[in-house]
């Protein structure tokens, strides 16, 4: 059966990620594009001959679900509405603005009883499935490293509005956070020192004992090669990757085909709404410590 799913967004994500994937998939039926702004939704409707609707109630009357390329303070108010409305949900890293807003959303989508499924680009991508499932394997793990380096909020780089409010954490941090849950197992606490909108190191604390470190650092010079590695040692000896190698079509196609078959299933995802919260709840965590220089 052919699901219809719409766009909530139509910025640099949605235009080249979102739109794309959800207009070639065959199992799916592009619905159509709401944002904010009228006219950029009507240049982004019109590019793939779907329709342009001037309020997100317009879109939720046809379509099964929602895919959604907005920043994460939009995104949860949106979310709760379309779970509300029995739409599934494809969202975005982090899934929140705040805190709150993550848990009133998982608690409507459990309420609902909605699929939903998060776009962590890296995790749809084989290369890091790989590994995940042989590499990390291997080397039986005791700890590992993780390092995000990019110009992404420099002065001089262009980047969404509303990144550069967030800081280098919330903006960036969420992949390598779950990559390294994803290989050491489920971050139990997280630590964190330094500058929010500078450089941030991040120390996790993984069940099994297992511990990893992370740097983040988004305002290095435009020149510099951006760098996105996750390294995980253990007695079988080490294992890594570079997660700005991973992502593009493939992954993304892999992301719609995956939130389409748990649609047609109803079977959650394991990259659902309850990892989505995980993700949050360490990232509220860390940013606490930052805020309070504790």
């Amino acid at each position: 059966m052919t699901r219809a799913i719409g766009l909530a967004g139509t910025g640099r994500s949605a235009a080249e990620i979102y739109a794309p994937s959800l207009a070639s998939w065959p199992k799916t039926a592009f619905a159509g594009v709401w944002s904010p702004s009228p006219d950029a939704t009507r240049a982004l409707a019109e590019r793939h001959s779907v329709p342009a609707y001037d309020r997100f109630a317009e879109l939720l009357d046809h379509c099964d679900a929602v895919a959604f390329a907005v920043p994460p303070a939009a995104q949860s108010p949106l979310a709760v509405i379309a779970a509300g409305r029995h739409k599934h949900v494809l969202l975005r890293p982090p899934i929140a603005g705040e805190l709150a807003g993550a848990e009133e959303l998982a608690d409507v989508v459990a309420a609902t009883d909605v699929i939903s499924q998060i776009a962590l680009t890296w995790r749809y991508s084989p290369t890091v499935r790989s590994f995940l499932s042989s590499q990390v394997e291997r080397t039986h793990p005791q700890g590992g490293t993780g390092r995000l380096i990019s110009a992404a909020l420099a002065g001089d780089t262009p980047a969404r509005p509303w990144r550069p409010d967030r800081g280098v954490l919330m903006d960036m941090g969420v992949d390598v956070l779950d990559l390294l849950d994803a290989a050491l197992g489920h971050t139990a606490s997280i630590r964190a020192h330094g500058e929010p909108w500078g450089w941030v190191g991040l120390l996790l604390e993984h069940e099994g004992g297992r511990f990893s470190e992370v740097s983040l650092y988004a305002t290095a010079s435009a020149d510099e090669p951006a760098r996105a590695e996750v390294e995980v040692f253990g007695s079988g000896g080490s294992a890594v990757i570079d997660g700005a190698e991973v992502t593009g079509p493939e992954a993304y196609a892999t992301m719609v085909e995956e939130f389409a078959d748990a649609i047609e299933r109803h079977a959650p995802h394991p990259l659902d709404v309850r990892h989505g919260l995980h993700l949050q709840r360490l990232l509220d965590a860390a940013t606490t410590d930052l805020l309070t220089g504790r």
